[in-house]
């Protein structure tokens, strides 16, 4: 799959006129499309094409569908040539629309209301400026230049009084509107950017730059509540952030409460928007927390997030923190990582007068905001009693009559930015209702079998050496000791004379070992195997996952086995039925296999399951165990020129 379809303006017009547009585009990108993307394509592309021909721009090139580095985002087009004035490079990003008519969305400049669609979206000005933006950050070319990258949104079938709202937005050099009306500006602002020479020595520059590593959600953290955005969000990212402070605003405007529930798969951004809204809230001096159900994932945010401030480390909170919580005393209420939202907020430590007015604890968190905001990936729910997902919360917001607003996050940001291996994943555990496919690579994500758990450490340990971070996880199938009284950890995880420990139970170190809710994000988390619970919510470079005896391949596909999990919570056929701890299995294996950036390795302790993992790798990278530079995710995929 190659990072866009390239070619000149005149190239475009000629396949165009051929009737081969669509298909060259599908054959270079590598996916398929539906029709009306088709025809969206053939409608646009020419056009914008023909305003560069008679621009006098038709050596310019075009990169239809770029792929953003490190996701899974494509922008409609990146117009690539020389500047008139510098002779440097010079790069164009192109937002194509289709509309005829569009207004503010209740007097928002960043949402719009589109003809004939009943849902808001983003402002197409800012959609192209958080492209722009996000270029600059990730791409080595970008990185020294004097002049910023320039976007415009085109409104190619509108005029100006039918989408004279959307001007309200101040203009950028990143954000400009051009409707057909506003032609032969348009065409004027193209000479001004580019010159009337071949472009391909720049295309090619652009298309093979190093790539930046992305900001880690953590390391900016703090910097986020504090000060400023250090976050690029796009496209749905930028909605849900969008529909979140606008739902704060209306909310105090009309008393109006309302609820947001944004929805992802891992990658796709969800803690990023928390933190981006928990900052800007913040800043507003809006009463606004944030919970989890995730003791690993809170006392992280609290370590790094609020480094330095007691004030900031009282934002981040857990979902049962809310039983007694005065109703709409906050603004907002983000609520991340929600598919680990549960039945009640009881535990063994809830005292008994509290246990008996329990409440379901959706309706604690619903009740303690005016804007509550959950944050979900269904299919990251793994321990029995979690319950999050849209169709609940959703459910049970209309049954109080409020208003709910659902963000489905579509792209991927982990895992090299490769949806291709996110869906690879989903069909290989059967969650998404597909069927297991052959893994043939897409230059995003390095997928690679070790054939010993002394093999996988040893590539690991060569990544994390070379200054990659680098963790082991496995399903839960071995026991789980609590330190010896020296004060070491107990090697439970034994696959034939390897051993290694689980990561530390409690929060609290012992040894070298970190506590564990710091297993993922402190270097001396290397050596010992992590578990779901400590794994969900973060990321590393690069991920080593064993498949336990509770996941093993027989007669042509992945079966669980109940009986091999050493989770207490497996025990009682009466409080999980096997139908359910079938899919936790399935959701654990899923979440492990989905926290790498750079690539993924898998080791199975069957030998059947090996054999059935190797005949669905159509491209075999052997896994060495001295460090070598990864090809995946280190620069955007090199594009054909037709």
């Amino acid at each position: 799959m190659l990072s866009a379809f390239r070619t000149s303006a005149e190239g475009l017009l000629r396949h165009a006129a051929n009737g081969d547009l669509a298909d060259r585009i599908i054959d270079a990108i590598g996916r398929r499309v539906s029709p009306a993307e088709r025809r969206s394509w053939e409608r646009s592309l020419p056009v914008l094409a023909q305003d560069l021909a008679d621009a006098g721009l038709g050596q310019v090139e075009m990169l239809v569908e770029y792929q953003l580095p490190l996701t899974s985002k494509r922008v409609d087009v990146v117009l690539v040539g020389t500047h008139p004035r510098t002779d440097e490079d010079s790069y164009v990003v192109v937002e194509l629309k289709q509309w005829s008519r569009a207004e503010s969305y209740e007097g928002s400049d960043t949402l719009v209301l589109v003809e004939h669609a009943r849902e808001p979206r983003l402002h197409p000005g800012v959609q192209v400026s958080d492209y722009c933006e996000y270029l600059g950050d990730f791409l080595g070319v970008l990185s020294d230049r004097r002049a910023p990258i320039a976007g415009v949104a085109y409104l190619h079938n509108a005029v100006d009084r039918d989408v004279d709202e959307l001007f309200q937005l101040r203009a950028t050099e990143q954000s400009r509107i051009f409707t057909k009306q506003r032609r032969g500006q348009f065409l004027d602002h193209l000479r001004t950017h580019l010159a009337p020479t071949s472009g391909a020595a720049a295309a090619d520059r652009f298309l093979t730059s190093a790539v930046r590593p992305s900001k880690h959600l953590l390391s900016y953290a703090a910097a986020e509540l504090k000060q400023r955005s250090h976050f690029t969000l796009l496209d749905e990212q930028r909605l849900a952030y969008e529909l979140v402070l606008h739902a704060v605003e209306r909310s105090r405007a009309g008393d109006r409460k309302s609820v947001v529930v944004v929805s992802g798969g891992p990658g796709s951004g969800k803690s990023v928007i928390a933190l981006s809204v928990l900052g800007e809230l913040a800043r507003q001096n809006r009463s606004v927390m944030h919970a989890t159900g995730s003791r690993s994932f809170t006392q992280t945010l609290r370590k790094y997030a609020g480094k330095g401030s007691s004030r900031l480390k009282n934002l981040f909170g857990y979902f049962n923190s809310f039983m007694t919580a005065e109703r709409n005393g906050l603004d907002v209420l983000i609520c991340d990582e929600a598919h680990r939202i549960r039945e009640t907020s009881v535990n063994r430590f809830t005292p008994k007068a509290k246990r008996d007015k329990a409440r379901p604890q959706i309706d604690e968190l619903i009740a303690a905001a005016r804007v509550p905001v959950f944050l979900l990936d269904e299919h990251q729910v793994v321990k029995p009693g979690e319950l999050g997902n849209v169709e609940v919360i959703s459910a049970y917001a209309a049954q109080l009559d409020l208003h709910v607003e659902v963000v489905s996050l579509h792209d991927q940001f982990r895992c090299g930015g490769s949806d291709a291996y996110e869906q690879w994943v989903l069909d290989l555990l059967g969650l998404d209702g597909g069927e297991p496919s052959v893994w043939t690579g897409d230059g995003r994500l390095d997928l690679r079998l070790a054939e010993s758990p002394e093999e996988m450490e040893a590539f690991l340990a060569g990544r994390q050496a070379a200054g990659e971070t680098a963790r082991m996880s496995a399903g839960y199938c071995w026991p789980w000791s609590d330190p010896c009284p020296d004060d070491s950890l107990v090697a439970d995880v034994q696959i034939g004379s390897w051993a290694r420990p689980w990561n530390v139970k409690s929060d609290r170190s012992v040894g070298d070992a970190p506590g564990s809710a710091f297993w993922a994000t402190d270097p001396n988390g290397f050596g010992q195997v992590g578990c779901v619970y400590t794994a969900q919510g973060f990321e590393y470079a690069w991920s080593g996952v064993i498949l336990g005896p509770d996941l093993v391949a027989r007669d042509g596909r992945l079966v669980t086995d109940r009986a091999e999990s050493k989770d207490p919570a497996f025990r009682s056929r009466k409080a999980l039925s096997d139908d359910e701890a079938d899919r936790l299995i399935r959701n654990t294996y899923k979440v492990l296999m989905t926290r790498g950036m750079r690539g993924t390795v898998l080791y199975s302790t069957d030998p059947e399951t090996r054999d059935y993992l190797a005949s669905l790798l159509d491209v075999r990278r052997p896994v060495e165990t001295t460090y070598e530079p990864s090809e995946a995710g280190g620069g955007t995929t090199a594009a054909s020129r037709p």
